[in-house]
């Protein structure tokens, strides 16, 4: 199902040289299936045409609070309210400080006074600007007006200097306004994840991993933070892009994502914060015993004998701390399973042995179930005996279906 096909979109432009790139804000959202409709302060003609909006949204510019054209003059009116969302990228200083204080002396304004739906705001200005004590009030008010915000983001900015103010990137702004329009089924909860494959070093140039690329995590995150819930996300090496919103703690080795995990469990179990924890990494089983200082130099010998010893079993471990919790709520534990062969009947001992609640198994010898692809074929097993085959569907699918699931056992109607 295409998220965007159908929905609505009004942009309102600030006056900023940005305005210049949210003319490929406008061509994501409707390559997507979105409708945009663009409204454009005076200054932000300056820096691109009306005509130029209009060839690139299709759809006729509005900029004039007074069109003679526009029956009954009540543009702000109808734009504010037959649209699923409204955008403002970008957001200078004057024009935040203007809807912060209730200003509505043009179109853009007026209409921005009207909305009663959700708006998101994309900030763009000089690091001097965004840093004033004048606009962090401006920010703070509009934060608790309801808007949300998506950057600025930190680097080279238009005057030539270094600091925080640009645009957010398009790709950013798409994923947040869409986490704007999803039902928030988790507000307020809090997910802990462990994604991607894990190395055990065996000297300064080789180490021990598999073929995880972290991809089911990252569509499970993805997922709960579009329902609305906070995520920290520990992952090992991975070729991902970063996930907005999530907090991502980096790590390498087994044992240093079990030291994590842990300390992020025993810190908020201990006040109650944390709502699921979901184990997807592929931890690394075994580690070598010793790792030489240096490089491990072919020789004449045809083997090389290496002694391996057991990482720490982090879902196992999960499992046996979540049982133990007497006093206060109990985070939902969810495992995973990547068999090869008897995948259901080792799944199921892994269940029972490990106190998921949730087991998600899948059989990596089945066609579109491989570490690498962009698809999962699974089955959950659950602590009630109950098993659900899922078909074959994007990693980003199934970690939607399997967000929305935790959400229904933390919400039971």
């Amino acid at each position: 199902m295409n998220f965007w096909l159908g929905k609505e979109i009004t942009l309102v432009v600030g006056g900023g040289i940005a305005a210049c790139r949210v003319l490929d804000l406008i061509r994501g959202l409707k390559t997507r299936g979105a409708g945009v409709t663009v409204v454009g302060t005076e200054a932000a003609t300056q820096f691109v045409t009306p005509l130029t909006f209009h060839a690139i949204s299709g759809r006729p510019f509005h900029g004039s609070l007074f069109d003679p054209s526009l029956e009954g003059g009540m543009d702000h009116i109808r734009l504010a309210r037959e649209t699923d969302l409204v955008i403002v990228a970008p957001a200078t200083a004057d024009l935040m400080a203007k809807m912060a204080n209730g200003l509505a002396n043009d179109l853009a304004t007026a209409m921005l006074l009207a909305r009663k739906g959700p708006i998101l705001i994309a900030p763009s200005m000089n690091v001097a600007m965004w840093e004033h004590p004048a606009t962090r009030r401006n920010v703070a008010t509009l934060q608790a007006d309801g808007v949300r915000f998506c950057g600025p983001e930190s680097g080279a900015l238009a005057c030539g200097e270094e600091g925080m103010g640009r645009l957010a990137a398009v790709e950013t702004i798409i994923e947040t306004a869409r986490r704007c329009l999803e039902p928030q089924t988790l507000s307020g909860r809090h997910f802990l994840l462990t994604a991607g494959p894990t190395r055990e070093e065996l000297d300064p140039v080789r180490y021990i991993s598999n073929h995880s690329s972290g991809k089911m995590g990252w569509g499970i995150a993805q997922g709960a933070l579009r329902a609305g819930a906070q995520v920290t996300l520990v992952h090992g090496p991975v070729n991902l892009p970063s996930i907005p919103g999530a907090l991502a703690i980096k790590v390498t080795s087994a044992r240093e994502m079990y030291a994590q995990v842990m300390g992020l469990w025993e810190t908020h179990t201990a006040t109650q914060t944390l709502d699921a924890v979901i184990l997807t990494a592929a931890v690394a089983d075994f580690r070598p015993v010793v790792k030489s200082p240096e490089k491990i130099k072919k020789t004449a010998a045809t083997t090389l004998n290496v002694e391996l010893e057991a990482n720490p079993d982090i879902l196992l471990e999960i499992g046996r701390r979540s049982q133990s919790l007497v006093n206060g709520k109990r985070p939902f534990l969810v495992g995973f399973a990547a068999e090869t062969g008897s995948a259901l009947e080792r799944g199921r001992e892994k269940m029972a042995r490990k106190k998921c609640d949730i087991l998600v198994v899948n059989d990596l010898f089945e066609e579109g179930a491989g570490f690498e692809g962009e698809t999962n074929r699974v089955t959950l097993l659950d602590s009630a005996g109950q098993e659900e085959v899922w078909p074959l569907m994007s990693k980003d699918a199934v970690g939607a279906r399997l967000v929305a699931t935790i959400a229904a056992r933390l919400h039971p109607p």
